[in-house]
This record gives C-alpha cells, sequence and structure tokens, in this order.
C-alpha cells in the first residue's frame, strides 16, 4: 500500500483510530478489532509497550490494514516504525525532522497543530493532513469551523474532544477524518474482550462520519 493509496484509505474511512494502552497484546486485540469491524486503519502510539514489534508483526499480517505509528518525535523514532512497516507517521505536534524524513521515505505524516501558523507550516512542510490537537480545549466545534474558512485547502484530522455527540458536527464543520481513542475503544471492552461492543461503537461512528459528509454537501 503506497502513500497515496493510505493517504486516500484515510480520507474515505474518516475515522482514525488510536491505540494508547498499557500491554500490547491489548493493542493487538483493539487493532484487529477494529479493522473487523470495517476499519482498516489504526494509530498504534509509541508510548505502547514494544508498540514497533506488533506493528511490525500486524503489518505482514495484514496487508490491507493501514498501519500507523504515533507520538513520534524524532526522526530516529520515524525511521524505526518506517523499517517496522508503519504506513503513516503522526506527533502530537508539528516535529519538522519527523515530517522531512516522511517525505524522504514516502509515507504519510500529520502532525500536529493548534494555531493557523503552525497549521500552515506544517501544511507547508509537505504534510499529507494535519492534525488538530487538542480541539475542545480551543473551541472543538467553532474552533475548526473558523479555521476552515481560510484554510479551506488544508485537510485538517481532528483529536482530542471527539465522541458520540461531537463527532457528526466535527465532520459537518470541515473535519476530513475524526481521530478516536477510548470512545471507540474503551479499557473495559479490550480487557473483556468485548468484540460486539467495539463493532457497535464504529458502525455508529462510520454513520456518523458518512451523515455528516451528506450534511456538509447539502448546507455548505
Amino acid at each position: 500500500m503506497n502513500r497515496k493509496a493510505v493517504r486516500t484509505l484515510i480520507q474515505e474511512i474518516g475515522i482514525l483510530p488510536s491505540v494508547r494502552v498499557g500491554a500490547p497484546e491489548l493493542a493487538q486485540f483493539a487493532a484487529e478489532t477494529v479493522f473487523a469491524a470495517g476499519i482498516p486503519v489504526v494509530e498504534i502510539t509509541l508510548t505502547v509497550p514494544l508498540a514497533l514489534k506488533l506493528v511490525n508483526d500486524l503489518a505482514k499480517r495484514y496487508p490491507d490494514m493501514a498501519i500507523g505509528v504515533g507520538t513520534v518525535l524524532d526522526e530516529e523514532s520515524a525511521r524505526r516504525a518506517v523499517d517496522a512497516g508503519a504506513r503513516f507517521l503522526t506527533s502530537p505536534g508539528f516535529v519538522p525532522e519527523v515530517v522531512a524524513y516522511a517525505n524522504k521515505a514516502d509515507v504519510v505524516v500529520f502532525p500536529g497543530a493548534l494555531t493557523p501558523t503552525e497549521i500552515i507550516a506544517a501544511w507547508k512542510a509537505g504534510s499529507d493532513f494535519v492534525k488538530i490537537f487538542p480541539t475542545t480545549p480551543v473551541g472543538g466545534v467553532q474552533y475548526v469551523r473558523a479555521l476552515k474558512v481560510p484554510l479551506p485547502q488544508i485537510p485538517l484530522i481532528v483529536t482530542g474532544g471527539v465522541n458520540q455527540l461531537t463527532a457528526l458536527d466535527f465532520i459537518v464543520a470541515g473535519a476530513s477524518a475524526i481521530g478516536v481513542g477510548g470512545e471507540l475503544l474503551p479499557v473495559e471492552a479490550l480487557t473483556f474482550r468485548q468484540e460486539n461492543r467495539i463493532h457497535e461503537l464504529a458502525r455508529r461512528f462510520i454513520a456518523m462520519v458518512k451523515e455528516g459528509r451528506s450534511m456538509r454537501e447539502t448546507f455548505y
């Protein structure tokens, strides 16, 4: 799966599950379950123990899953993630060396940013998307809508505060995708292997993205 295919897949599905748990077996269950639920994209953060070993295993076993690595804070981490099989890299903030390495390695990258200045800098550096983080503390849906007025050409992934009450509104406001963690992958559901619960949550988020895009096309 090349860079263009991964970028298209993220754009089409509109959901980025983020796995940040304390045990690799829980992370593996999370990735496999969202994939089975119809979301073929997953981010494994480097805070997960043995994260890159898991990424390597998943990349070999699931060639149709776009597996990415999150919390990438330097070029060395980026290189190791790509070597392990990561198809996208993301960070909580804009780290120029990570974006530069991703461009050199020809993998999708979306750094975090918050202000218009940061967003423009990340986009001009060669990012495929820009991740708005954290969104809710600075205005949530209204902030995303305000950003899209002067920056309609920059595809934004909204993270931080996305849940079943806000997901649809973020999509209507102009987000290309939403980043979801515990709202899609509750710790209890992972711990007790509640596949059906996660599948139902995935179904709801998928439906909200679809409905939000339909509303956006209708009203905008």
